[in-house]
């Protein structure tokens, strides 16, 4: 009985480890914190597209955030079309699955790490952010404004 527990317990703990490597998606702490684990290995990071998209040549690179960190990720003119919306003041980025190759140390790339994208997909679409006027607090500053001023010139009389 304590053999089959084992054996179920590690075989639990492997499928938990090798799922975890080879291809499940990852976190960006995951990603920084085992980066010799994921080296050039095939990973699925998922994450809001932020800033800007840079194009170079035939790539582009993005800026994926999963909330924590952002990653850089290389992908190709046509991958990065796809992406609609980018993270910024007035907006919110898509969220998209990346599938590509983890790098700790890319050699293409200065030894910046970055993910090499060979599938990105959008998991949800970005939109603007519409702000709402608060015309409450636009009424009350304007009061604390002419009251401000009153004030003042309430003290430079008295001086005077």
């Amino acid at each position: 009985m304590v053999a089959l527990k084992m054996f179920l317990a590690s075989t639990f703990t492997a499928l938990l480890l090798t799922n975890g490597i080879a291809g499940n998606s990852v976190t960006s702490d995951d990603l920084i914190n085992n980066a010799k684990d994921f080296d050039k290995k095939e990973i699925v990071y998922s994450g809001e597209v932020i800033g800007d998209i840079m194009k170079r040549d035939e790539y582009a690179w993005i800026n994926v955030s999963d909330g924590v960190n952002a990653i850089g990720v290389w992908a190709t003119n046509e991958e990065a079309d796809i992406i609609k919306f980018t993270g910024m003041y007035n907006y919110t980025g898509d969220v998209i699955e990346v599938t590509g190759i983890f790098n700790r140390a890319c050699s293409e790339h200065g030894g910046d790490l970055d993910i090499h994208a060979n599938k990105i997909e959008v998991t949800k679409k970005g939109h603007p952010n519409v702000a709402k006027i608060n015309y409450l607090k636009i009424i009350i500053s304007g009061f604390l404004l002419i009251l401000a001023i009153a004030i003042n010139i309430f003290i430079l009389k008295k001086k005077l």
